[in-house]
Order: structure tokens, then sequence, then C-alpha cells
């Protein structure tokens, strides 16, 4: 199968024409489109003289190339319509009746120029999907957002993202106006989806099934509590499919080389270490224990808190006892055969590094982060 993807080297072109090549690859197993396509790769620079070698024998189309930003309004209607007449005679002039997906804008109901233009160019498409018997998938698309997304642009979630993350000043005039919104990675889905032959209709439009609505104000709260997770540790609650997770995600890309790596509080002692790794809104606490050779740790006990030990380096001893008994619960645990052990509740604790000269290395996660307030701990040797 033959695919074009005009403005390839746009954002959602960028975006596609990478699935597309996981899929070629096989790295992508999860789509209905078959491993043996040809990728047609179509932008501003590329050689005008292909578009007609392309035009021959392509099976199916997407264009996704446009203007958004001209310095003249009139290269509204050159790069929106003029390109979209362009290709379409090129297809006709070969007789090849490939479906045609076009990306255009919620502004086409707008009378503006750019709306306008992008109204043209739908037109000029349903024309000829009716002329020559061609199947059409126009879109019109809300707000996209997501990585490689130009920021200072025409998305503001792109620039709130890279201004946030690189220390810029953002300008918020009204955070209670509505956005409508929808990822990258639902559009370039949906977009495979309809070059197999299931696209989401809507009428005569097609649709991207999964839209976000959320005010201004929100999405430049949560862009800074994602920046501030490095000194407070805290993930906010990132559902699966929630915009939240989408929206992380995107503003990460947008992070400068000196912010990919962060330092962590290391508390160290005689004994070794206790790093706290991360904290969660509602689902605890992860940190990583390091014990020296012949060091016990623990000897407390929990009323409510519960936690995992998961020895990953080294060979320890964890033991549990419930409190008014004398009964100990013994668990031999290696790096080499990694398990998790429950701290139940009501049993004091510990673990022991067993080994001359290696170190102990465990990862604990905790059902509640620590509050200094109301730590439910309480010592008691085992």
């Amino acid at each position: 199968m033959k695919i074009l993807v005009t403005g390839a080297k746009g954002f959602v072109g960028k975006n596609l024409v990478a699935q597309l090549c996981n899929i070629k690859s096989g790295k992508a197993k999860n789509y209905p489109l078959p491993k043996d396509i040809t990728i047609y790769e179509y932008d501003v620079d590329t050689n005008p003289e292909l578009l007609e070698v392309y035009a021959k024998d392509v099976d199916f189309v997407c264009h996704l190339a446009g203007v958004n930003r001209p310095k003249n309004e009139s290269e509204f209607m050159t790069g929106n319509f003029g390109f979209t007449e362009t290709l379409l005679s090129a297809l006709s002039k070969n007789g090849n009746k490939a479906p045609v997906l076009i990306t255009s804008s919620i502004q086409a109901a707008l009378d503006n120029p750019y709306g306008q233009s992008k109204k043209a160019g739908e037109d000029l498409i349903f024309e000829y999907g009716r002329t020559n018997g061609v199947k059409t998938l126009v879109y019109r698309l809300p707000n996209v957002f997501g990585k490689w997304c130009r920021p200072n642009y025409n998305s503001a979630v792109a620039t709130f993202c890279n201004n946030i993350a690189n220390d810029l000043e953002i300008t918020v005039n009204d955070p209670s106006v509505t956005m409508n919104l929808v990822y990258i990675d639902d559009v370039v889905d949906e977009f495979i989806s309809a070059i197999s032959g299931s696209e989401t209709r809507d009428g005569d439009f097609c649709r991207i099934p999964t839209v976000h609505t959320i005010t201004l104000g929100e999405i430049v709260n949560l862009i800074y509590k994602f920046k501030n997770q490095p000194e407070t540790l805290v993930v906010p609650e990132i559902p699966l499919g929630s915009f939240e997770k989408k929206l992380y995600s995107t503003y990460l890309s947008y992070l400068p080389e000196e912010k990919v790596k962060f330092p962590l509080k290391m508390n160290v002692d005689a004994r070794g270490s206790f790093t706290e790794l991360i904290r969660s809104e509602k689902v605890g606490q992860v940190s990583v224990n390091i014990s020296k050779p012949g060091i016990t740790k623990g000897q407390h006990w929990h009323n409510t808190k519960w936690e995992f030990f998961i020895v990953v380096s080294g060979h320890g001893l964890i033991e549990q006892r419930k409190i008014g008994t004398d009964k100990v619960l013994r668990f031999e645990v290696s790096g080499e055969k990694i398990e998790a052990v429950h701290m139940l509740p009501g049993y004091t604790h510990n673990i022991i590094n067993l080994s001359d000269s290696e170190d102990l290395v465990t990862v604990m996660w905790a059902n509640e982060a620590f509050d200094p307030n109301k730590p439910d701990t309480y010592f008691e040797e085992v």
C-alpha cells in the first residue's frame, strides 16, 4: 500500500509519518495496516515534479499541508486552497481514485481569511469526490497538542509547555476561556484507522473520537504542577487516557537538556542511605534504601500504612513480628530472584543485609506518602 503524506514535516505530518514507519518496520503491531506500505513524504521543500510521480500510483492521500501564519493574508488561499487544487489535479490527470483525507479546521465555519481558505479547500475536496466518485475524508480539527508542535506559533498548549519548561513568561488574558483539544496520538490513530477504511464519521465530515474540554487556567495550573515535580516529587493524577496524562507527556517533550536530569535528596548516614524517588497524590510513594554490609534497618511498625519491600541487589533477610506475639516471619531475599514482600500493618519489621561485602539495595513502595505530622511509625525491635 502506497500512502502520500503532504505536509510531512509539519506537526501532524511528522507524527503520522513516524507511526507509519513504526508499522512498516513491525515495531507497532496493534494497527490494522499491513507492514508492506510505502510512504511518500511531500513538503514545501520537495521537488514539485515528485507530486506527479506520487499521484500516479498512490493508494491513499493524507493531505495535511497548509498555511497557518503567512506573512501576507493572500497566502492563506494560495496555501490552503491553491495547493489542494494542484494535488487534486495531479490525481485526476492520472485517473487515480485513491481516497483523499484532508485536515481542515473548526475555523472553516468562521468568516476570517484563514477560515475562508479552509472552507474553500473543503468545498473543493467535496466537489472532487462527487465528480470523480472518490472517497473523501474531511477532518475539521480543533486545537491539536502534543510532542513536536511548534511553540509561539499557533498552539497555546505548545507555547505554555515550552515557556514554562524553559522559565519564560507566559500571558493568559482570560483563564476562563474554554478550549476543545485533541491529542496528536489520538489524531494519528484515527488517521491510520481512516487509511484502513474505518474512519469516524459525523455526517459529511470525519472527526477525532476523543476531544478534551478544559480552560486555559486549568491547563496552566497543571503545567506548573508538572514543572514543580522535581522539587515536590509529586506526580499529579494521570489516569489512562486522561487529558492530564497527555499534557504531561507533551510538557516533558519541551524540557531543555539541563532539566532532563534532576537531583534527589539522599539521606545518608553510616548505615547507608534512604532516598525518596516519587510521590503520587493518591497511591503513596516509592523510595530506594541502601544498607551497608551487616546493617539492620527498620525496627518499627504501622497501624494502617503498608509497604512492599523489593530487594533488587544484594542478599538480605526481612523479619516481621505481629505486635504482642513472639512468632517471627522470616523471608530471605536476593537481587538474584526479585520478589516483593508485604510489610503487614500491625507487624514490626526490619531488613538485614546478610552480606559481608555488598550493599543491599531495596525498592520500597508505601501506600501513603510520609507525613511528618502523622507518621504512623512506631519503634519496636522485631
